[in-house]
């Protein structure tokens, strides 16, 4: 029996590179995003860290009908 709440699997988190690479967009873009509060990231010394969900969230909401 497990004393955490919350789900079963730990949160992975990935460097801004993992989520420009996921995302195919530069580690610039990938920054303005987290400055600009539009993605959550965690700061770990001098960089920083997103986890995936957030990732996968964040490209869900963005997603549009183009027609």
């Amino acid at each position: 029996m497990s004393n955490s709440p919350g789900p079963t699997s730990d949160p992975k988190f990935l460097t801004i590179a993992e989520v420009a690479g996921m995302m195919r967009v530069s580690k610039m873009t990938v920054y303005r995003l987290v400055h600009g509060g539009e993605l959550p990231a965690v700061r770990v010394g001098r960089s920083f860290r997103v986890q995936e969900d957030d990732v996968d969230d964040y490209l869900r909401k963005s997603f549009f009908d183009a027609g």
